[in-house]
């Protein structure tokens, strides 16, 4: 019912939940306050001892006392937001810190589909939590102990002993479903978690799914995780209807027993009239916060199952400091073994050098670990044995801010933002200059379609889908050379674009082989013909390596692919 962890985590909210009690329980002594008043005049209007006078001045303290109830009422609401916005701020911060924290490790760790709903719907949900029930909890007992008093002030401590008595019933009723309602929402948030993620997934593929008209088999996929989740709202639903029936019969058969005991003592002469009316119409008061705090109970344990999830991702181990600093001047691979899980191994003891200012290329037939080579350089896995150095240093010691200066990665899926050219351009520089940008873009042969349109200030829709995929490429190339870093890793980078822009893109790489250590991926051979070095991969291993001129000599793997290469292209050019 209560998590200690969100209010040590958040604790700057703590203040706040406290002026929301205190404003809550103002509100309880005026609202007692404007009772006995209305009581007192029933008796002396009952009695004739009060005429038009009397009943004036009785209008203007209730008037009083409402504007107030008005003002602390604001105040309370007013706790209540900055409560949750606190919560929502912190929880949103360190789930962004701890993305940093685990660099580019952090994919391996969580599903994004799923971070997202934890960062959005979790954190809104724990909004609720700290707004509303945390302070209701405090709230619903402190009420109930005040209004025990006030009884016995009025003059009957035994109706007030049996109602508090009474109270706890229903905190009772609460712990009864608790075990139930916590299975119930740990489910429901697991199946929503897996319905966003699979509506992400199928989204970002639709014109996959369109071009293999497997929209349809994926419709049902889907339509069948929706009755998985619609089973689970229903369950939490009809646990929650059946709980407030509960709590519902708890507390109005408790006011009831309260204005019964009330009567019966009035009856009895051990009341006045005036003590009878105000007991009566606080016997209610007695129950109400724990009645609304058995309402908010739904609320707390759907923001304790987000915050499990939350808690989760906080929890995930981060790699250990990494303090290193390196210039890229010489990398190296020995005996480097690999596997995504336990079960296949996709690296198999790699060595490679890769000399400052030195061309090499990685070549290979799809599936042999070529790019799986870059994402370890980049810091995103760590093998499973062997090591991988940068100028002497372990890549596992080395900041993830050096590492990010040391070495730019260019895919063939470079993601854009949706803004201007300028803007895109922008991120890669530590300071903006709008001269080296159209130098770049010359060099990369996009100036002149972008000066037909509105220069820089072109504007990119999302993932710059309004231009063609060679143009994105070459937008992509531009950007990582106004990054300006030591070491160039492209793979793939001519990947599903026009012949016009793969050169291009290769004639910008090979000038800038000269000052710039590229290390160059390629399914396609022709693209690391003037390369330095090449090492020929298949199936997870290293199983050629030399020049071009070399390797078509030693008559291996690498030459079977340059000739199957060749005869497709010729083919093409004849059937042309």
């Amino acid at each position: 019912m209560f998590d200690k962890r969100l209010l040590h985590v958040c604790s700057e909210s703590k203040r706040y939940i406290a002026g929301n009690i205190i404003f809550q329980w103002a509100e309880l002594l005026l609202n007692a306050a404007m009772i006995y008043v209305i009581a007192h005049a029933i008796q002396n209007i009952y009695a004739h001892f009060w005429g038009a006078q009397e009943l004036l001045i009785l209008a203007g303290i209730i008037l009083c006392i409402i504007a107030a109830r008005y003002f602390i009422t604001k105040l309370a609401t007013r706790m209540s937001y900055l409560a949750s916005r606190s919560v929502k701020k912190i929880l949103r911060e360190k789930i962004y810190k701890k993305l940093f924290a685990l660099g580019a490790t952090w994919q391996s760790r969580v599903n994004t589909a799923e971070l997202v709903q934890e960062s959005v719907e979790g954190v809104e949900q724990l909004e609720s939590y700290f707004g509303l029930y945390v302070p209701q909890f405090i709230y619903a007992f402190l009420a109930p102990i005040t209004l025990f008093f006030l009884f016995g002030l009025c003059g009957s401590w035994t109706v007030g002993a049996v109602l508090l008595v009474c109270v706890p019933l229903i905190p009772g009723a609460i712990m009864m479903v608790q075990k139930i309602a916590k299975k119930l929402f740990h489910s429901y948030w697991n199946q929503y978690a897996q319905l966003g993620s699979t509506f992400l997934e199928n989204l970002q593929g639709m014109t996959t799914l369109k071009t293999y008209q497997a929209d349809a088999w994926k419709n049902k996929q889907m339509n069948a995780e929706s009755e998985h989740f619609r089973k689970a709202t229903m369950a939490v639903l009809t646990m929650q209807l059946n709980s407030i029936i509960i709590m519902d019969f708890i507390a109005y058969g408790g006011a009831a027993l309260g204005i019964i005991l009330t009567t019966q003592a009035f009856i009895n002469g051990a009341l006045s009239l005036e003590s009878c009316i105000a007991m009566i119409l606080l016997s209610a008061e007695f129950f109400l916060p724990m009645r609304r705090l058995g309402s908010y109970f739904h609320i707390a344990m759907n923001g304790m199952a987000a915050s499990d999830k939350i808690f989760a991702f906080l929890d995930e181990e981060e790699p250990p400091q990494k303090t290193e600093t390196v210039c890229g001047k010489h990398i190296s691979l020995r005996n480097v073994h690999f596997s995504y899980d336990a079960k296949r191994e996709v690296l198999h003891n790699i060595t490679m050098d890769i000399p400052e200012h030195g061309f090499i290329g990685i070549v290979g037939e799809s599936g042999s670990g070529k790019s799986t080579i870059a994402h370890l350089l980049m810091g995103r896995y760590h093998p499973n044995s062997g090591k991988i150095h940068i100028d002497g240093k372990p890549l596992d010691t080395i900041s993830d801010n050096s590492l990010m200066d040391t070495i730019t990665y260019v895919g063939f899926g470079s993601v854009f933002f949706k803004g201007t050219v300028r803007e895109n351009l922008a991120l890669a520089m530590h300071h903006e200059d709008e001269k080296r940008m159209w130098q770049v873009l010359h060099d990369c042969q996009l100036d002149a379609f972008l000066c037909e349109q509105d220069g820089l200030q072109t504007q990119l829709l999302e993932n710059a889908s309004n231009l063609s995929g060679g143009q994105r490429q070459r937008l992509a190339l531009a950007r990582a050379i106004l990054h300006d870093t030591p070491v160039y890793i492209f793979d793939e980078a001519t990947s599903n674009i026009d012949m016009e822009s793969e050169e291009a893109i290769v004639n910008e790489i090979c000038h800038m082989a000269g000052h710039k250590t590229i290390i160059m991926i390629s399914h396609r051979l022709a693209n690391v013909i003037s390369a330095d070095h090449i090492y020929c991969m298949s199936h997870g291993n290293v199983v050629e390596q030399g020049t071009h001129t070399e390797l078509l000599n030693q008559n291996g793997s690498y030459a079977a692919l340059w000739q199957t290469q060749e005869t497709l292209e010729q083919y093409g050019k004849e059937a042309m």
